[in-house]
């Protein structure tokens, strides 16, 4: 490998294949480079593979000796990875490739997001069908594009293209932890209109930056109680414009609809005069802030720095008002929590991006829910308040829930196969995240017996994912056990 710290890290084919992905961009949306690897892998090692219109990958392999009759299983991934970095990082994600380093026992990307989710997925599984070694049934290994934007790939498959009829999704981030649920989900995408007005040159400009939140998952992490910096904005906004006449700029937050908003920046102007209460304002409302997400995020940081070119145009009051109405009143974080499994959150919303454009602002949300019913409730609340506001919304990227199939047998056999490799009972669990595995479910009506799985990766979404190294082992470990006990 390139870096000499991972030069023999075990699995060393694993780590290997990953290291090759993260040389090739691969944000979702620029997924044609990565596509074509995976193809040209498959015609080196002489197997059958077949690309499909929406640059999903299948690549079959057959079952080794004793296994040439056995029931097919499929390995699944997605190709595409989400992109964040530090404000301090230079990285442009359509040329740059990953850099990686390990510190102790994780794998860092430096200063980037590191392609775990779901790389590590596909490495796995290419492994697999490079071994001569290991022992396995029929193997088509599935990876699919544009996970992180909608489940695009996912949606795109033509069921009939698969044989296998057991599912093996490695798209989960935590060790010990099998998946049998998931929550369907979908976007929100909301257009205000802006009237635009000529700016007072008499006023005073500046620029207001909410920096130093943890961010993370809209999903996973949703129940941390993180701060989104898009309502953070919308409460400080909103604060200013009580005490003084607020001109608005532009607005700004977020970069992902299922991350939750690291920051945001406004630009506004005021009269001489209420400069001091601006200034003083900021400096309440950061310890304000502070104080309120002080075990969840203690590092809220607000900036106030004047604008050296006064703006020549501001959004007139109807729209200033209509866009700090809309993000002040949009509802964020988890809405309801489930009843029938302990723990886990059942519906929740994210705000998750605001841009300012040309001619209207686009606000774009993360809405999820265990319950169909439920999700279409948030999504009609969003619209409500989107009406009030004189802004237009439309649903996109719309995905259904994954439900519990009680007469699993690869659970069955996922349970017992880990007590026997690691001496303890692995967690059975929904999460509240979107899953392929949804899909898959309505598209082979049923019929497709799936698990989700994966090794431990912290910090999914963020410019601090890492991916622990030991559990990568263990998890390689237990599928290719897992495969080789589907005789």
């Amino acid at each position: 490998m390139g870096n000499s710290a991972m030069e023999n890290m075990e699995p060393v084919e694993v780590f290997h294949y990953f290291e090759e992905m993260n040389s090739i961009p691969r944000g979702s949306g620029n997924e044609k480079r990565i596509s074509d690897y995976l193809v040209s892998f498959a015609k080196e090692h002489n197997l059958e593979v077949i690309q499909d219109k929406a640059l999903n990958v299948i690549i079959r392999k057959p079952g080794t000796k004793g296994y040439e009759e056995s029931p097919g299983v499929v390995i699944q991934g997605h190709m595409d990875m989400v992109c964040e970095k530090r404000p301090d990082v230079m990285h442009d994600f359509l040329t740059d490739p990953i850099k990686m380093k390990v510190v102790g026992d994780m794998l860092y990307a430096n200063g980037t997001t590191l392609g775990g989710d779901d790389g590590i997925a596909v490495a796995m599984g290419m492994a697999v069908l490079a071994s001569d070694t290991l022992e396995h049934p029929p193997v088509e290994l599935l990876v699919t594009t544009s996970e992180e934007t909608g489940m695009d790939g996912a949606h795109a498959l033509d069921p009939k293209n698969i044989l296998g009829k057991t599912l093996i999704n490695i798209d989960s981030e935590e060790e010990g932890i099998l998946t049998v649920s998931c929550a369907g989900g979908c976007s929100s995408k909301i257009n205000l209109p802006i009237i635009w007005e000529d700016a007072d040159s008499s006023r005073a400009a500046y620029i207001i930056d909410i920096t130093g939140l943890k961010g993370g998952h809209s999903g996973v992490e949703i129940h941390t109680g993180r701060a989104n910096a898009n309502k953070l904005m919308a409460r400080l906004l909103k604060s200013i414009n009580l005490d003084t006449d607020l001109n608005l700029c532009s607005i700004n937050g977020g970069s992902k609809h299922n991350a939750i908003a690291r920051d945001a920046r406004a630009v506004v102007c005021v009269n001489l005069e209420a400069v001091p209460m601006l200034k003083e304002k900021i400096s309440s409302l950061e310890h304000i802030f502070r104080d309120e997400f002080k075990v969840s995020d203690p590092d809220i940081k607000i900036e106030l720095n004047p604008v050296e070119n006064m703006p020549k145009r501001i959004m007139s009051k109807a729209t200033r008002d209509n866009i700090i109405n809309f993000m002040y009143l949009i509802p964020n974080g988890v809405q309801s929590v489930s009843l029938d499994i302990e723990g886990l959150v059942e519906s929740s919303l994210n705000l998750g991006v605001v841009q300012t454009g040309e001619e209207s602002i686009e606000i774009i949300s993360s809405i999820r829910s265990s319950v169909g019913s439920i999700k279409d409730n948030i999504f009609h609340t969003v619209a409500a308040i989107a009406e009030l506001t004189n802004g237009k919304v439309t649903a996109e990227s719309d995905y259904p829930e994954w439900k519990y199939n009680p007469d699993s047998k690869v659970r069955l056999l996922f349970i017992e196969l880990y007590e026997k490799l690691f001496g303890e009972k692995p967690l059975i669990s929904a999460i509240h995240a979107g899953l392929e595995c949804a899909i898959f479910d309505k598209k082979f009506e049923g019929k497709m017996d799936m698990i989700s799985v994966g090794p431990t990766i912290v910090g999914v979404h963020t410019a601090e994912e890492h991916l622990s190294i030991p559990s990568t082992q263990r998890t390689w470990k237990y599928l290719t056990e897992v495969l080789k006990a589907l005789k």
